[in-house]
């Protein structure tokens, strides 16, 4: 039982780490609050880390309810939710950015904000619709079980406390992940979150038909 646990804990983390993929989003804090001083870009690295937190923490705790409402299957919801990451992990590993996570007009509108750690660094840079579909199936995998409630949990407080710190420090850390080093952890991050999409997909599947177990 503990194995199955541990080997849960690894495959949420690395889902929920490589789908809000923070470092990314250095490079974008950087442009949007190039003309602010550190002390407010410290502020809003917090704020944002802290608004993923909930936003994901909301969705996967509600995430049943929504189910329910809405008379979606969790098989269904695993296919959508793995098609979606296989999407973004295709624009990882061609290091482009992935409209699945904020559109060409919201980082515009972005930029003309004041205060951007809620919209759009928090919502949809960090907690985008991919990485609250993962959550939600995550969830629903863990089925309020302690071990797995608690390594989905975990993986979300230590993946936004890494987006956290990463934007806070986000001046020293553009000097050491130079473009091409971004390059090369996105293409590897999207790899791995290929494999993740695919297992979710065909968990899907397996659930739809229970004969192709």
């Amino acid at each position: 039982m503990l194995g199955e646990d541990l080997k849960f804990a690894v495959v949420a983390f690395s889902a929920v780490f490589f789908v809000v993929d923070p470092f990314v989003a250095v490079p974008f804090f950087l442009a949007i609050t190039k003309d602010d001083p550190p002390a407010k870009r410290r502020k809003m690295a917090f704020r944002a880390g802290l608004a993923a937190f909930v936003t994901l923490g909301l969705f996967a705790v509600a995430g049943g309810v929504i189910f329910r409402a809405f008379g979606i299957t969790l098989a269904a919801f695993k296919i959508a939710g793995g098609l979606m990451l296989f999407l973004m992990a295709m624009d990882m590993m061609r290091a482009q950015p992935s409209r699945t996570r904020s559109s060409d007009e919201e980082q515009a509108e972005g930029l003309a904000r004041d205060d951007v750690a809620i919209v759009p660094m928090a919502i949809p840079m960090l907690a985008g619709p991919g990485s609250i579909a993962t959550v939600m199936v995550l969830m629903s995998r863990a089925a309020w079980k302690a071990g797995p409630t608690i390594a989905v949990f975990g993986s979300i407080t230590v993946t936004c406390l890494i987006a956290w710190l990463l934007l806070r420090s986000s001046v020293a850390a553009e000097r050491f992940l130079s473009k091409t080093t971004l390059h090369v952890l996105e293409r590897v991050m999207g790899l791995l979150l290929a494999a993740v999409a695919v297992e979710f997909v065909l968990g899907g599947i397996r659930d739809a038909m229970p004969t192709l177990g």
